[in-house]
């Protein structure tokens, strides 16, 4: 899995490859490097940009809004256009289980320019809340307004949620935060089937912390999110995703409904 649990200790499936990436990070190197304004090449992964897609992606965090992120974070969740304005998608693997969280759009060294959001409700699919299948590890949750305001508006809109999409169709943009780095990389890709319900995408440096992670397509769609096979994978650079179909497309619409 690509999450950091409540313990907040490093993922223990792979401490080398994660203090690896770690390192990877700290320096400019052929797999991770500073971004200006765009992902760069295919397949490399770069600190991302501070702009309007990158800001719609955000920490979650073990804690309440009032705890500020000392709980310390350790999933990827991003805001997606609803009714209300206030969903957030993630994987159900992030969420299930965890009772007090917060979210943090555009987190960034260690500061949140849009403020931390308290999650209110929580919304996963059946086919993970019966057996934890892997094909069902996608879930939503909806976000308390602060002083009025929802996360939508405070970031300036939401990316689309797209299922049924054909994987490989475009190459999609992947977003997520390590769980010990406080800057948010991203990468570029094509991904490929692993099976007809779930898929891949090769992009090195994303450890434990960047399960949830949005993978948006060409049409600003968000088509996936790190988690599925093996819980998002077993290595730093290889990254699954569930399929979004018709179990996802519905309950996109419930939380949607919910906010």
């Amino acid at each position: 899995m690509k999450s950091i649990r409540i313990t907040r200790l490093p993922d223990t499936r792979r401490p080398a490859l994660l203090g690896a990436a770690l390192v990877l990070l700290a320096v400019t190197s052929s797999s991770v490097a500073s971004a200006d304004d765009g992902p760069g090449p295919f397949g490399v992964t770069v600190q991302a940009a501070r702009n309007s897609r990158s800001v719609r992606v955000g920490a979650l965090f073990h804690g309440s809004a009032a705890s500020e992120g000392g709980g310390g974070h350790f999933c990827t969740a991003s805001v997606v256009h609803s009714g209300g304005r206030d969903v957030v998608l993630t994987a159900a693997h992030c969420l299930d289980g965890e009772a007090q969280l917060s979210f943090a759009p555009g987190y960034r060294d260690g500061k949140a320019p849009y403020g931390f959001w308290d999650v209110q409700g929580v919304f996963l699919p059946e086919g993970w809340k019966q057996d934890q299948d892997e094909d069902s590890d996608v879930a939503f949750a909806v976000l308390a307004a602060r002083d009025g305001v929802e996360v939508e508006d405070a970031v300036g809109g939401g990316n689309s949620f797209a299922a049924h999409r054909t994987t490989g169709a475009t190459a999609v943009t992947v977003t997520g935060y390590p769980g010990s780095v406080d800057t948010p990389i991203t990468c570029t890709d094509k991904p490929a089937a692993q099976s007809r319900t779930q898929q891949r995408v090769e992009c090195p440096a994303f450890a434990g912390g960047t399960s949830g992670s949005p993978w948006v397509n060409g049409d600003g769609a968000v088509v996936g999110v790190i988690g599925g096979h093996e819980q998002g994978g077993d290595t730093d650079d290889v990254s699954y995703s569930a399929v979004f179909g018709t179990e996802a497309e519905e309950l996109y619409h419930v939380a949607a409904l919910a906010g």
